[in-house]
């Protein structure tokens, strides 16, 4: 017989409240250790949503925190009890707990606001220093004004510091702080406008408690990302960052192949972790394989053995589709090739400038790594830089990536219908149906084609992905991102054989160097015919066949099918002479 299943409390985070319920919990308490040993003063750990940043920092408080009751019971059977290096700490020291998870207003005024309420909640807790800390009249006074919302801005700047001072001093303990979710107001100010004000206000409050103060023993911050030093954490040399790719800490946050295997062990149905293995495992910290712990419970809480998309529910994912689909050329091109099951080299910077991701690739795919919906399958690093092969984590993270890019194409040809209509028509070989559809795209993107090259490539891997994304499992696309020759524009590739397969060769037309429509047709569906781009659908078995042509001239796409005559060996030695001479900026 199976043991018991320990209930799940799904979307609880605080550690008192599980242990004291007997809900599911996976002993994180060696973190204790980790933080009482390390070198550091200041630990920053970085880790995607719902990894269980928040629980972690709940689980410090309850042990670290001084206090007149006895927590032993909530720790009974984890490591943190028995350990050596822990015990000595247990409830030793006054901690302050701080949390900005909820606070992304859409006004720099009420992001204040929020601020004060979080840090007016933290005063609160301490309240018995206005009784019994003996403050002197103008340590009540800010004490007072914090706690009641009344404080100015550099009054609350400067919160950290003065409650530390007032807690070591009326405990005899130096203190310690665990701030969570610390980086939550400053993405609100990036996307409303507002960053600077935030990013000043939070390197005075953080450097206030944190930097040069002899009141503090520990502290800990949990985020999304690491804001880069220069914005943020300048002068605070005693933070040390363990993100996903360091080793220390690496299995502290989410869950491991053997902690999975003990949870699904308890549900009576252990075949189910094969499935959840495919869908919810894939990531890589440190090294280690880790499962997605938020989808993991979820799965197991619903209890109707369907494995479904989880965690990217958990937000609204909104800039990261900006980026995947609006951010940098570079971002775009290589996410055809990630969603078709491939790999992406890229340099990875461990400090997130938010103003960059619209403008440099290499700050995007950072940001995509570090926020889960990428992983490193590989990490380099050469002279101090890193270098990663990035890949889609797992099948919901992949799904969700579709999801969004078939979204963004559906708003270019005019909703979910009319992008049915434009792949059933790439798949029967229907041109004018095609040519109408594409037509439709270049009109929402009519400013990629008024402007110089490059910016027709921005349409042209639009359009790939939302094949990618809209074609859904059964069908491999190709396509040919460089100039080169031998190789197709476009290649649609059914993985089961006697379904439609498609080659489709893209061009702007040159009007500029005297070229028609006509022409600009003929060239490419000579170019097809000629390099026989359609023999791997041969060898895959793909049936029927469609050979397709379009051209871009101004707000219209012009498609035409390749008939079925043959190239002649004469138009064979054209086509590849034309293959050969054909420039990266004759792509739609």
């Amino acid at each position: 017989m199976p043991a018991s299943r320990a209930p799940i409390a799904l979307g609880t985070s605080d550690f008192r409240m599980l242990r004291e319920g007997g809900f599911a919990y996976i002993d994180k308490t060696a973190l204790v250790d980790d933080v009482l040993t390390e070198g550091a003063q200041v630990l920053l750990a970085p880790r995607p949503r719902r990894f269980g940043k928040t629980l972690n920092l709940s689980m410090l408080r309850c042990f670290l925190e001084k206090t007149s009751e006895d927590r032993s019971a909530l720790f009974a059977g984890l490591h943190a009890a028995s350990s050596a290096v822990a015990r000595p700490h247990f409830q030793r020291y006054p901690v302050v707990f701080l949390s900005f998870k909820d606070v992304k207003p859409t006004s720099w005024e009420n992001c204040l606001g929020g601020i004060a309420g979080v840090l007016a909640d933290g005063f609160g807790e301490h309240g018995y220093l206005l009784t019994e800390g003996k403050l002197d009249t103008a340590d009540r006074s800010l004490f007072t004004a914090i706690h009641e919302r009344r404080a100015d801005q550099p009054v609350l700047a400067a919160a950290l510091k003065l409650l530390s001072r007032l807690l070591a001093r009326h405990h005899g303990e130096r203190v310690v702080i665990l701030i969570d979710e610390y980086d939550s107001p400053i993405h609100a100010g990036h996307a409303n406008g507002y960053y600077d004000e935030v990013i000043a206000f939070f390197r005075d409050l953080l450097s206030g408690g944190l930097k040069d103060n002899p009141h503090l023993f520990k502290g800990m911050l949990t985020g999304i990302l690491r804001v880069a030093r220069e914005s943020l954490f300048s002068g605070l040399n005693n933070v040390d960052v363990f993100s996903i790719l360091r080793d220390r800490l690496a299995t502290r946050f989410g869950f491991t192949e053997d902690e999975v295997r003990r949870l699904v062990e308890t549900t009576a149905e252990p075949e189910l972790l094969a499935g959840i293995r495919d869908y919810y495992n894939g990531y890589v910290f440190g090294g280690q394989a880790i499962y997605n712990p938020w989808s993991v419970l979820s799965f197991l809480n619903r209890g109707d053995s369907v494995l479904r998309p989880y965690w990217v529910d958990t937000s609204s994912n909104e800039l990261v589709r900006d980026l995947l689909v609006s951010g940098p050329e570079g971002v775009r091109v290589e996410l055809s090739a990630l969603l078709d099951g491939g790999t992406v080299d890229a340099p990875i910077d461990e400090n997130i400038v938010l103003r960059d991701l619209s403008a440099r690739p290499d700050a995007t795919w950072s940001f995509l790594l570090f926020t889960g919906y990428l992983k490193a399958v590989e990490v380099r690093e050469h002279d101090g830089e890193l270098d990663a092969r990035l890949a889609i984590p797992n099948r919901e993270v992949a799904g969700e990536l579709r999801r969004m890019a078939r979204l963004w194409v559906e708003a270019q040809v005019g909703g979910s219908s009319a992008l049915k209509s434009l792949l059933d028509a790439l798949l029967r070989g229907d041109a004018p149906t095609l040519e109408k559809h594409l037509s439709d795209m270049v009109k929402v993107n009519l400013s990629y084609f008024d402007t110089a090259e490059p910016e027709p490539e921005r349409f042209y891997h639009g359009l790939v992905v939302g094949l990618l994304a809209g074609l859904g499992a059964g069908y491999e696309v190709r396509s040919n991102r460089e100039s080169g020759f031998g190789r197709c524009d476009v290649l649609v590739l059914p993985k089961t054989a006697g379904k439609p397969g498609v080659v489709l060769e893209l061009k702007r037309v040159a009007t500029e160097r005297g070229e028609t429509r006509e022409k600009a047709l003929a060239a490419a569906l000579r170019q097809i015919r000629a390099n026989d781009y359609a023999a791997e659908l041969r060898s895959r078995g793909a049936a029927p066949i469609h050979e397709l042509a379009a051209v871009f001239e101004g707000k219209r796409a012009h498609v035409r099918v390749a008939d079925e005559k043959p190239a002649t060996g004469h138009e064979r030695k054209r086509g590849k002479a034309a293959g050969r001479r054909k420039q990266p900026g004759r792509k739609a």
